[in-house]
């Protein structure tokens, strides 16, 4: 058996070393650059050791045929001709205006069937709505194998479950949910993952509730997130410490212990949108879905206004002010900067005329330049600042004195509330 791992990002990386421990793995990623730091044993992502992604990586097909397990990474589809299971993990993101975009699913669709072969199976694990393997994943496939689905070749669906900069919930200690095509493909898969799992499988009647099941995931948390930044003004307002309403409420048993903060990255900040797109195309319109999104969304513009007005009570003039941001990724821990909603606050306090200096020591200066236009930095300043906002809070940032940021008056925001002392908080 030999697997082919479509994307090699903060998913792909480590389901690809994991099934490399005991499976001959191909994987394929279109970023040259990526797959060169790969090849040298260095994930920039930070999801896997060197010492562990050097274990199993080798450098030549030749070598990967040799031997029983290992990895291989390539850009070169032709190299994916040798494989009989095909694991898509690419990226599933919203355009400008909230929509589904499906564009790095069909193209990773169009590059498996390029070289799909009677008896193949195409796992997917990108998350979507209920439905989009069938109705646009597996014709895709078809028209650019020439084969029949589900005679010729056959398809599951697998939702990731990876949490970026966890290292203790890694992907083999999370359980997975399982599904396919027919129920003997579906067992068949099953038993795939259940081989390198360590936390078990489960395997779901079809390919539609795996789809739904991992969609409202994200869309479940990102409604309790919503509730309780709702909360965080409502608290606000009443000059009540939200954290301290949540430590006491959390002493029920049955307290779902939620906290207030930035909703971004490239899963609860996007999912909902997908599930809600397929609600309406079927004649729903989902209140509490979009109500959630909306609020969570509204967030960065709400903390950058919450900092002029300390700003303003701490008589520091705002127009001219100069403000440090310490984090820019999406959480902490992690070098991932996609859909950061940081950036909303950081706009949001340019446009007041304040000048704004990002410093985060994971976040890539050249990738926030690309996405984002924005100029961070990897080192501490050493200028002093009219405000200091911990926006994440990275280890690097729990010890650092805080003091040695701040001018005269200066105040300190702290959003998701892991200081001791600041001025102000979420």
């Amino acid at each position: 058996m030999t697997i082919a791992i479509i994307g090699l990002g903060y998913v792909g990386l480590p389901l690809a070393r994991l099934f490399a421990t005991k499976y001959k793995v191909i994987g394929f990623d279109i970023n040259s650059a990526r797959v060169s730091e790969l090849q040298q044993g260095t994930d920039s992502t930070l999801e896997i050791d060197q010492a562990t992604l050097k274990a199993v990586v080798v450098t030549s097909p030749d070598q990967l045929n040799q031997k029983d397990q290992g990895l291989y990474c390539t850009t070169d589809q032709a190299h994916l001709a040798s494989a009989t299971h095909y694991i898509i993990t690419v990226p599933t993101p919203v355009d400008k205006n909230n929509r589904p975009d499906l564009t790095p699913l069909v193209k990773a669709s169009e590059t498996v069937g390029r070289v799909l072969k009677k008896g193949d199976i195409v796992v997917y694990e990108s998350t979507v709505y209920p439905g989009a393997t069938e109705e646009v994943c597996i014709p895709v496939l078809e028209a650019t194998s020439g084969l029949k689905f589900n005679t010729d070749f056959f398809a599951g669906y697998s939702p990731e479950r990876i949490n970026p900069g966890d290292k203790e919930h890694t992907v083999d200690k999370i359980l997975k949910v399982t599904s396919g095509s027919t129920p003997d493909v579906g067992q068949q898969i099953d038993k795939l993952y259940s081989s390198v799992i360590t936390a078990g499988t489960h395997l779901a009647p079809c390919i539609k509730v795996a789809e739904a099941a991992k969609v409202i995931e994200n869309a479940q948390r990102d409604i309790n997130i919503a509730f309780v930044n709702e909360l965080a003004k409502i608290f606000n307002r009443l000059d009540i410490n939200t954290n301290d309403v949540l430590e006491a409420a959390a002493t029920k048993w049955n307290f779902l212990p939620f906290k207030p903060g930035l909703v971004g990255g490239h899963c609860i900040g996007v999912d909902p949108y997908y599930l809600a797109q397929k609600a309406q195309e079927v004649g729903y319109h989902p209140e509490i879905i979009l109500a959630g999104r909306r609020l969570n969304d509204s967030m960065g513009e709400y903390v950058s206004s919450q900092i002029v007005k300390l700003m303003l009570n701490n008589d520091v003039k705002v127009k001219g002010a100069n403000i440090v941001v310490l984090g820019f990724t999406f959480k902490e821990n992690c070098p991932d900067v996609r859909n950061t909603k940081v950036v909303d606050v950081v706009r949001s306090l340019q446009s007041y005329g304040i000048t704004v200096t990002i410093y985060d020591p994971l976040a890539s200066p050249e990738q926030v330049q690309h996405e984002y236009q924005l100029t961070t930095t990897q080192h501490k300043p050493t200028a002093v600042f009219d405000a200091v906002v911990v926006a994440v809070p990275h280890k690097q940032f729990l010890d650092l004195d805080l003091q040695t940021l701040k001018a005269p008056k200066a105040i300190v925001y702290d959003v998701k509330g892991v200081l001791k002392h600041a001025d102000g908080r979420l």
